[in-house]
């Protein structure tokens, strides 16, 4: 089910998704959905970040349980080399 959703724009905003619109072949509405669709999966994906971020610090801050930056640029060249190895502990 769709639903309205009313956006106050100014001119100038107005004037390029009107530009762009016509560039693309598209609607402005659709142009308008695309940014929206767009917009919300960077900040889910962002705030996903944060969240398995704040997550490894508390973990880290329980158990202090970390890797060194020598194990890890290890672990790195062995990748780019083409040899899958674990994750160092």
């Amino acid at each position: 089910m769709a639903t309205t959703l009313g956006v106050k724009v100014d001119e100038e905003l107005h004037e390029r998704l009107r530009v762009m619109a016509e560039q693309k072949d598209r609607s402005t509405h659709w142009l308008i959905k695309q940014a929206i669709a767009q917009y919300l999966t960077r900040e889910e994906a962002m705030a996903r970040d944060r969240s398995e971020d704040r997550e490894r610090w508390e973990r880290y801050v329980l158990t202090g349980d970390a890797t060194t930056n020598a194990a890890a640029t290890t672990w790195l060249d062995e990748l780019a080399a083409g040899r899958k190895t674990p994750w160092p502990t």
